[in-house]
């Protein structure tokens, strides 16, 4: 929801008085919108326009390699005819005018109406719409501009700035949007400045595909699909569509953010995407990932290709430089793509075991299975932690968790046959360290290490003492990387009751399973009483009042796995 503005109805006007602030240096406000500074020698004018609330599009994309001015309307809402002369009449530089816009009634009757008055002046004007959408209409010269209005308007700005004249600039412009073409989906609505609601609702669970950009919905509701199926539902509407004469083997993407969509979800999309353009045989061009033509906080991404010949793909990689779209090909050139290897050589060689005793094998398959139980149980509450954690931190400790155990878990089942219980664990912890990150990680995997250490491999029998020493050794490297202490309410507060009522069990001659069982029900007891405690270290130290009540995430996710792991080996 847009949530910061003064007057709702004035959002469009006050938004541009700050951008013309902040782009001073580069940029000029005229009534009606913006326009570039002069650049060099007189230049066929670009001037692209449309409603407010598309950011970067439209004013974001003015300056050298694009567009010469921005006509700026209110929200949504096509700039009025007077405010397109006005920005197209500042915009020329004596070599004529340019309009482009998506082909939308009002931008048509608008832009239209300030050629004419513009060519009444002896400024001659061309009109250039753009028609990309292909869930908006079967006849292409029906269809909505939306994020394809970029590729169009890169290629006449590019044209412009090699110096071409008018009649250049404009054909460039009709074969750019005659390449082009796009298809968004929604998976939430935008919301306007001041309204308690969203323009339109997609259903729990679907997306709306075939969504535009002004807040109109899609033009059907399709249950949510995973990445790699919305990334194929994308390319292989756009790739049925491709243009007549598309056999160009080389395409310029774009992938889009609508608005609220995060760059990492476009970033982990785009890998589906480039696979399976390369799977059909075709080459993305300097793609570009990112937003670039939103719909205020809507929730939704397009992806437009433009299939490219000679000329448009020179204009494509051609330098700009805006305040939202620098592109500058020199830096790139100087860059040596041979000088940084990969490191995949270490981290992808057959690692080899150790030598180990037989009772150290036996014990390291011990160790997988209760692996197993561990990515189990982490799996089973990952959203129950994560709920504990949000309390009073970021929400990241059942997946942080998840991802750890994940990785250990992977590692553990690698090992070969011949390997000990020590070697396998401190591969296991390793992975657990490299793939989980934050604190969780580093404490989880040094301490499986550690707990391997402890326990070496070369050992004829592996008995309650030795396991003893082996969670006391977990114990120690949680507190010395922690630097924390029981009552400071962290996992310690779990582990420490754990690692003390293990040894206890054993001095009065229980066995392993017995020993653990009764250990791991004073972490759980441990566990439930964090949550009268207020935290004096890590993330949750500075919100200790809001998570009074709410127990320890991570002494909660101990006491889940050594209860677990207590079940694995009470069964065994």
């Amino acid at each position: 929801m847009t949530k910061i503005f003064d007057d709702p109805e004035e959002f469009a006007d006050d938004q541009l008085a700050g951008f013309l602030d902040l782009y001073s240096d580069r940029l000029r406000g005229v009534p009606g919108g913006v326009v570039s500074l002069p650049d060099g020698e007189p230049k066929v004018a670009v001037v692209i326009g449309g409603g407010s609330g598309h950011y970067p599009a439209f004013c974001g994309t003015v300056g050298p390699g694009l567009a010469t001015g921005a006509v700026v309307g209110n929200i949504f809402t096509s700039p009025s005819a007077a405010q397109a002369y006005s920005v197209g009449r500042a915009a020329d530089q004596g070599r004529g005018v340019v309009f482009s816009f998506g082909n939308y009634a009002g931008d048509i009757m608008n832009f239209g109406i300030a050629a004419e008055r513009l060519r009444k002046e002896g400024i001659d004007t061309r009109v250039v719409v753009v028609t990309d959408d292909v869930a908006s209409a079967d006849d292409p010269e029906q269809r909505r501009g939306i994020a394809g209005d970029f590729s169009v308007f890169k290629a006449m700005g590019a044209a412009a700035a090699a110096g071409a004249d008018l009649d250049e600039v404009e054909r460039v412009g009709r074969a750019s949007n005659a390449a082009t073409r796009t298809l968004g989906v929604a998976f939430s609505g935008c919301t306007m400045p001041g309204a308690g609601a969203p323009l339109f609702q997609v259903p729990a669970g679907h997306l709306g595909l075939g969504l535009g950009i002004h807040g109109e919905p899609g033009i059907e509701d399709v249950p949510l699909l995973p990445a790699e199926k919305l990334a194929a539902l994308l390319v292989e509407r756009l790739l049925a569509d491709a243009p007549d004469g598309g056999a160009s083997a080389r395409v310029a993407p774009i992938l889009n953010g609508l608005g609220t969509t995060k760059y990492e979800e476009l970033f982990l999309l785009w890998r589906h995407v480039s696979s399976l353009l390369r799977e059909r045989g075709l080459t993305p061009v300097q793609p570009e990932v990112g937003e670039l033509v939103t719909s205020l906080d809507m929730g939704g991404v397009s992806l437009t290709l433009q299939w490219l010949d000679d000329e448009l793909e020179a204009l494509w990689t051609a330098d700009a430089y805006t305040p939202a779209y620098r592109k500058l090909a020199a830096p790139v050139a100087r860059l040596d793509r041979t000088a940084v290897a990969d490191g995949a050589g270490e981290a992808g060689a057959q690692e080899v075991a150790g030598p180990a005793s037989e009772a150290a094998r036996s014990f390291a398959r011990t160790v997988v299975d209760a692996l197993r139980g561990l990515q189990a149980v982490v799996a089973e509450h990952e959203d129950e932690l994560g709920r504990i954690d949000a309390v009073a931190g970021d929400g990241d400790h059942g997946r942080g968790m998840l991802k750890g155990a994940n990785a250990a878990l992977r590692r553990a089942e690698d090992a070969p046959a011949e390997a000990g219980v020590a070697w396998v664990l401190g591969r296991a912890g390793r992975a657990w360290a490299e793939q989980a990150g934050g604190t969780s990680g580093v404490l989880w995997g040094a301490a499986l290490e550690a707990f391997g250490a402890a326990l070496g491999d070369e050992r004829d029998a592996y008995g309650p003492e030795q396991v003893a020493d082996a969670i006391d050794a977990f114990a120690e490297s949680v507190q010395d990387l922690g630097r924390a202490q029981a009552g400071d309410k962290t996992l310690l507060d779990a582990l420490l009751p754990f690692a003390a009522s293990f040894r206890e069990q054993v001095a009065t001659g229980a066995g392993t399973a017995e020993a653990w069982t009764v250990a791991a029900d004073a972490a759980t007891q441990g566990a439930r009483a964090t949550a009268a405690m207020r935290p004096k270290v890590g993330r949750a130290r500075p919100l200790a009042e809001k998570s009074v009540g709410t127990p320890d995430a991570g002494a909660t996710s101990l006491s889940l796995v050594v209860t677990r792991v207590g079940e694995l080996l009470g069964a065994r």
